[in-house]
């Protein structure tokens, strides 16, 4: 049943409001109470602050090309800041239910891939750029033909990609794989633990998987948030009693922390270098960079918004989503934000659905959650205790969620079926959400020409394929322009 249907007025609904509450946010007129936008901005809130304990995890594990880390406390400090900022803004300027933060993909993207060829305000310049062109995409109207361009099933298969790799992150972070040093024994790249599952945080691991995945089956909202405040907890008591060696635990020892509320540091803003990921990494790899982090985002996000409008029964007779041009800008202005506050791209979040199950319909819903965000920033200690292993179940199930994706793949056409299982598979197995795109692009091309349906083939994606193919050969280029 759709959640527009299974919400039902309360039996003592106040008259419509006259304020300027109302005349704002169109509560009563879209059938909602002040209440329930409170209660439904409180749900989107616990269903996704998960994302203050796994965005400084996932970015604060990274390294740059010069071996610097991002501190963890001024990471959660851009990351609550931007999140608080920007939902507030999504919701007085969109006037949806729809939250922002973070996202998840999108920072693996600039901790795995961009990072390490780069220094972090080079690799954050690059993401303030992918805001900046999806506000132009936006602005000029191209946002269609960038749409038309994309064959759908690939579509598809980036988010489900997207979903592998950040699951297969959980769990080599948490130690559940590892990979094996290079010897003359083995062929295997990567094994079982240490060949076994030994020790007590990864223990803590398998346990916050089940008890993920179950809650995630019972449909509890908050499911992701409860896990990690529950394994935290039992991951402080393990490391009490068993004495685990702190080294085991990886970057975050979980322990009491000595306070809980601190005051934020905002060390990271304005730390980014919108040209000098050109310089670093090269013109044809900082180009494909930005290319991946607007293609991920721009059609998370769009598909993020029509699926919470469409369950808020806020479509109009087209199908279409109101202020969507005010919502995408704000969007792509929060990628903007995350750039220049060093948090990662920030993006419209999916978790917003448990707000419109609470009976959202309206921006002052987003203005709830924008701020609980704000209020997070002063709760930095809270997150502090959190190791990698209580939180990277987390990474698993939100895997989970991308892979349902696959389904609207049709996999009884080879010529967009072969692609899509080589976007989806090449991104894990070569820990690289670039290349997956790249080789998704590139037999899609190559499929389409050897069918004779060329026609098939945007003049876009032909272009873009033209740029992947002189990124995996980038080396034998540079030799080939060498030795003329």
């Amino acid at each position: 049943m759709p959640v527009a249907d299974a919400v039902t007025p309360d039996a003592a609904s106040p008259p419509p409001l006259r304020g300027p509450l109302e005349r704002w946010f169109r509560i009563a007129e879209r059938g909602s109470t002040p209440l329930r936008e409170v209660r439904g901005g409180l749900a989107t809130f616990f269903t996704m602050a998960y994302i203050l304990v796994l965005n400084p995890i996932i970015l604060g594990s990274a390294t740059d090309k010069f071996h610097h880390h991002l501190p963890p406390d001024q990471l959660l400090t851009a990351t609550a800041l931007v999140a608080a900022v920007m939902t507030a803004i999504m919701g007085v300027g969109g006037n949806l239910p729809l939250a922002v933060a973070a996202g998840l993909g999108l920072n693996a993207v600039v901790a795995f891939q961009l990072a390490p060829r780069m220094s972090w305000p080079d690799a954050m310049g690059l993401v303030v750029l992918e805001g900046l062109l999806i506000c132009v995409l936006v602005a000029t109207g191209l946002r269609q033909a960038i749409m038309a361009a994309i064959p759908a099933p690939i579509k598809h298969a980036i988010g489900v990609g997207i979903g592998m790799f950040i699951a297969f992150i959980g769990l080599v972070d948490a130690g559940f794989a590892t990979r094996i040093p290079d010897a003359a024994d083995t062929t295997t790249p990567v094994q079982l633990g240490t060949g076994s599952l030994t020790g007590w945080p990864v223990l803590v691991f398998c346990v916050g998987v089940l008890l993920t995945v179950a809650l995630v089956a019972r449909r509890v909202k908050g499911a992701i948030l409860i896990s990690i405040v529950v394994m935290t907890v039992v991951a402080i008591v393990v490391n009490a009693v068993a004495n685990v060696p702190a080294a085991a635990w990886g970057l975050t020892v979980p322990k009491m922390p000595h306070k809980v509320v601190a005051r934020p540091d905002f060390g990271l803003l304005g730390h980014f270098s919108l040209f000098g990921g050109f310089r670093e990494a090269g013109v044809v790899t900082a180009v494909l960079f930005v290319f991946t982090l607007v293609l991920s985002d721009f059609f998370d996000a769009m598909g993020t918004i029509v699926g919470i409008s469409s369950e808020a029964g806020l479509l109009d007779g087209k199908g279409r989503v109101p202020n969507i041009g005010r919502v995408l800008f704000i969007d792509g202005a929060a990628a903007v934000a995350g750039g220049a506050a060093s948090c990662s791209s920030n993006t419209a979040y999916v978790e917003s659905a448990a707000g419109v199950g609470e009976g959202a319909r309206t921006g002052l819903a987003s203005v709830v959650t924008g701020a609980l965000f704000a209020v997070a920033l002063f709760l930095s200690p809270l997150a502090g205790v959190v190791p990698s292993q209580a939180a990277a179940p987390a990474l698993v199930a939100v895997g989970f969620l991308l892979m349902a994706q696959v389904r609207l793949i049709d996999w009884t056409s080879s010529d967009t079926a072969i692609p899509s299982f080589l976007t989806i598979a090449v991104m894990p197995f070569t820990y690289s959400i670039t290349n997956g795109i790249g080789a998704g692009f590139l037999s899609f091309v190559a499929i389409k020409l050897a069918l004779g349906k060329w026609r098939e083939v945007h003049p876009l994606v032909a272009v873009v394929s033209v740029f992947f193919l002189a990124y995996f050969a980038i080396h034998p280029l540079q030799q080939a322009l060498g030795a003329s």
